[in-house]
């Protein structure tokens, strides 16, 4: 049998983890890992970290660091959303 038509192992897997969802997943992935690379020693007091319905819900310990963030969370977002490679979220919510 002769194949007319060749596809590459990367257009592969993308069609794969794009018809079973995964790739929202990783995308996911990528913004929580990228949570305390992108704000640096300032992610420590971050006690959870979750996304539902492309929020980024973020429980800090800190009052103060918290209204610091809330005033930098439209970067914030930028740059996360940047380190994922797509937009994944839309808003980050402080509690």
């Amino acid at each position: 049998m002769k194949r007319t038509k060749t596809v590459s192992i990367a257009q592969v897997i993308s069609d794969i983890l794009g018809e079973n969802k995964i790739a929202d997943k990783l995308a996911e992935a990528r913004i929580i890992s990228a949570w305390s690379e992108t704000l640096g020693p300032l992610a420590k007091p971050t006690d959870e970290l979750y996304i539902k319905d492309k929020i980024l819900f973020v429980k800090l310990s800190s009052s103060v660091l918290r209204n610091e963030l809330y005033m930098m969370r439209s970067t914030l977002r930028k740059r996360l959303n940047e380190k994922a490679g797509k937009e994944v979220i839309t808003d980050i919510i402080f509690r």
